[in-house]
C-alpha cells in the first residue's frame, strides 16, 4: 500500500515560517522532527510529514497556482479550531470553516508565504 510520505512548502523567511508551523503543527498533534540541509521536517499527527524548505534553486519561493495541501483532521471541531489558530498566527482566509456539500467540513487559508492549506473532516473517510 502506498501513501504520501511528505509534502514540501517553500519559505522566503525560513525562521518566520518555522515559527508559524511550530505552533500550527502542535494544534494538529504534530511536532518538529529534524532539520534537513534546506529545511525543517514536521510530523502531522500520526500521518504524513511536512517539510518547510528554502527552495533548492535559491530563487524566491512562491505558491503554485492550483496547488494546495489538504490536512484531514480527526475531529470535526478541529477544522474551525485549527483554522482560527492559523489566522491568529498571521495566515489569511481563503474560505471560512463550514460544510461543503456532502463532502464534510472544510476551511481554507494561506500561510505566511501564500501556500494554500485546507483543513477537512469527512464521515466518508471514517467508515
Amino acid at each position: 500500500m502506498s501513501q504520501i510520505g511528505y509534502v514540501c512548502l517553500g519559505a522566503n523567511d525560513f525562521d518566520r515560517a518555522c515559527s508559524f508551523y511550530d505552533a500550527l503543527t502542535a494544534e494538529l498533534g504534530g511536532k518538529r522532527l529534524f532539520p534537513t540541509p534546506h529545511g525543517q521536517m514536521y510530523r502531522l499527527g500520526s500521518g504524513a510529514m511536512l517539510m518547510v524548505t528554502r527552495p533548492y534553486d535559491e530563487k524566491e519561493a512562491h505558491p503554485g497556482n492550483g496547488t494546495m495541501l489538504a490536512i484531514n483532521v480527526d475531529v470535526q471541531e478541529d477544522v474551525a479550531r485549527v483554522y482560527e489558530k492559523a489566522i491568529a498566527l498571521g495566515a489569511s482566509c481563503e474560505g471560512k470553516p463550514g460544510p461543503r456539500g456532502a463532502f464534510g467540513d472544510f476551511a481554507y487559508f494561506r500561510d505566511l508565504d501564500g501556500n494554500k492549506i485546507a483543513l477537512f473532516w469527512s464521515e466518508r473517510g471514517k467508515k
